[in-house]
């Protein structure tokens, strides 16, 4: 019976937070659908493959690096810190290029994804926002595992939960007037 009571203490709060991390565009989409209407949100879910690339690559290295971490501990080895400190740097690069890419190659992608006219510039706008905080996006996902994996599977989560209200304050604080 414990060890059921403990796996659904390490079990929910990880669920919460990575349902949490994929939540971020629907609230960017529902201020943004408020706002500027039919035409807001279809540059959001343009976006929104974007968006989701940058949380799985996160998520993908983060949960990576995380687990040599944890196999590093069985072990009893002193190469963990080089393993988080190389994944956190790893981290860093990949945000750059990935910021350096969106930047560089926006248009065309978004003409791939179908962007044209004016929701073509609304949803440019809208990533080059998302490809400068890529980082923090990036970091954010890539550091929920790694927390998790040493035993703060509460604490992940309540970041997620911070994270989460901070975009909706921040979407309410700078939310256009509506559409008339």
């Amino acid at each position: 019976m414990n060890e059921r009571k403990n796996f659904f203490r390490f079990v929910i709060p990880s669920i919460l937070a990575f349902a949490l991390s994929g939540v971020y565009t629907i609230v960017d989409g529902f201020f943004i659908g408020q706002s500027l209407g039919d035409i807001g949100l279809a540059a959001i879910v343009l976006g929104y493959p974007i968006a989701a690339v940058i949380q799985a690559i996160g998520t993908g290295i983060g949960l990576s690096g995380a687990i040599r971490y944890t196999i590093m501990q069985a072990k009893e080895c002193d190469e963990q810190r080089t393993c988080f400190g190389g994944t956190t740097l790893l981290m860093l690069l990949i945000s750059g290029l990935i910021t350096v890419l969106l930047l560089v190659f926006l248009c065309p992608l978004l003409h791939l994804l179908g962007a044209e006219g004016e929701i073509l510039r609304l949803t440019a706008e809208y990533i080059c926002i998302i490809a400068v905080g890529t980082v923090f996006q990036l970091l954010a996902t890539g550091f929920v595992p790694f927390i998790r994996n040493m035993g703060g599977s509460t604490f992940a989560m309540t970041a997620m939960i911070a994270g989460f209200l901070t975009n909706v304050f921040l979407d309410s604080a700078f939310e256009l007037p509506p559409i008339k």
